[in-house]
């Protein structure tokens, strides 16, 4: 146990400051390369510099690199292999805004890794009812869960520093989790992507220095999605995401169809002194962000600690799930 200690140590100091030490040097990169967009919800014509998945993407492999030095198993190469083919469909569609169907379907492929190295049990396990098997619906499951975590995290997407600060929040529950259920080597899996996120919130809070962008946003989902695959935790996953999950049930039940964000109107306004306001647009969609200042206008950092609160109840529930579940044999 002492050495998995270390290990965690390790690979979470690796994760964290290496985006800490990168990031700052990606935000002049892409600065000098006019590679910046106009934070919509500031007054006057402020640019931020984007994406800053490529800080990310580099503080997660290397941690997960290191981690599979120490533990060579098929489920850690799963999560490496994932998240890069996560971050490569996410840059894509910074570099080029696609179709509404493109991250979807290019996220299912995602999942192949998962499935060609056999880093999953075909149980689903469920609090109080226990374990149920569905060996081919399970594999249904793993090719459709990526893209929903990708999208689910991309959606939340929205104001500075949410997506992070969502992201840090969920996957410390989720991490903890995994040590409670003695899933030790997932675990330090997840604390890699905690740390990782928990770095770049440095550089994404209010007021942002730099966007995560799509493929930032996507990755940290694929990451966390592959991580509940092969941590066999996806209930108790799903549970640490719920404000997200409301945000896309939200969304899509209002869409009623497969849309690129970008393509669709605000569902909010901002109000004389640029506090966000819910359009009364009535083709609108309806997000998490609209329902909050559904009742009154919010400042940006209001909404966003409110998310946050939000997610740190979910993760709350999910470890208590976990203990529900107990430890498996």
């Amino acid at each position: 146990m002492q050495e998995k200690i270390i290990i965690a140590i390790i690979v979470s100091a690796i994760a964290f400051f290496l985006i800490y030490a990168f990031t700052p040097i990606l935000i002049k990169f892409l600065e000098k390369r006019n590679l910046t967009v106009k934070d919509v919800n500031k007054k006057g014509n402020v640019m931020i510099p984007r994406p800053g998945g490529i800080s990310i993407l580099i503080g997660i492999v290397a941690s997960e690199i290191t981690l599979y030095f120490f533990f060579p198993i098929s489920e850690i190469l799963a999560i490496i292999i994932t998240s890069v083919l996560g971050f490569s469909v996410g840059i894509i569609d910074d570099r080029k805004t696609m179709g509404g169907w493109f991250k979807p379907v290019a996220l299912a492929f995602c999942a192949a890794p998962i499935l060609l190295l056999g880093a999953y049990d075909s149980n689903l396990d469920f609090p109080l009812f226990g374990s149920v098997k569905i060996p081919s619906l399970y594999l249904a499951l793993v090719v459709f869960m990526i893209p929903i975590t990708g999208n689910t995290f991309n959606s939340i997407d929205v104001l500075n520093g949410v997506v992070s600060g969502f992201t840090t929040i969920a996957s410390f529950a989720l991490a903890i989790s995994l040590f409670v259920q003695q899933n030790y080597e997932i675990g330090i899996a997840c604390l890699c992507l905690a740390f990782a996120s928990l770095a770049f919130y440095k550089y994404h809070k209010l007021p942002s220095r730099i966007f995560p962008g799509d493929s930032g946003a996507v990755m940290f989902g694929a990451t966390y999605g592959v991580i509940a695959i092969v941590g066999e935790v996806e209930v108790i996953a799903a549970v640490a995401i719920l404000p997200a999950i409301i945000n896309s049930f939200l969304f899509l039940s209002s869409v009623k169809r497969i849309v690129e964000h970008r393509e669709i109107k605000n569902p909010t306004l901002h109000a004389d002194d640029f506090k966000l306001k819910s359009t009364d647009e009535n083709h609108a969609p309806i997000t998490l962000v609209r329902l909050l200042v559904a009742k009154k206008p919010l400042s940006e950092k209001q909404i966003c600690n409110e998310i946050l609160k939000l997610t740190m109840f979910s993760g709350v529930l999910a470890i208590i799930t976990a203990f529900m579940m107990g430890v498996k044999i």
